[in-house]
């Protein structure tokens, strides 16, 4: 991924982080203790907010292995949208297994991200 392309996925990330964790808050917020799906909403966001600001760092990096942003974007479709339509009711039965393909994704970024630092700076 470019800079470029990085910041734009970071912004809108962030964007729509913002707006969900507001939405969850506010206009969701009785629907989402009623099915008891208020923390998987809260982790989504979270997880969502988290990456969003870590691809804007990777932005800053023009040595960084352009696979990271690309693990950490596909890990936060996966993770935080299936986690986002289990709360909303999604069938779990289809959607388990996109959660945790979603964490292996974001995990794959972050090893991604420490072998890229070992092979700069060598020990």
């Amino acid at each position: 991924m470019t800079s470029q392309r990085l910041v734009l996925a970071a912004g809108l990330l962030g964007f729509v982080g913002v707006a969900l964790g507001a939405f969850g808050a506010h206009g969701l917020k009785a629907t989402l203790e009623a099915g008891h799906q208020l923390e998987n909403w809260k982790t989504a966001v979270f997880y969502q907010l988290i990456h969003a600001v870590a691809l804007l760092a990777l932005s800053q990096k023009t040595s960084a292995n352009p696979k990271i942003g690309g693990c950490w974007l596909a890990g936060v479709v996966c993770f935080s949208g299936s986690l986002y339509w289990i709360a909303l009711g999604g069938p779990v039965k289809l959607l388990w297994p996109v959660t945790p393909l979603g964490g292996l994704f974001l995990l794959a970024g972050w090893a991604l991200l420490i072998v890229s630092a070992l092979r700069k700076n060598p020990a």
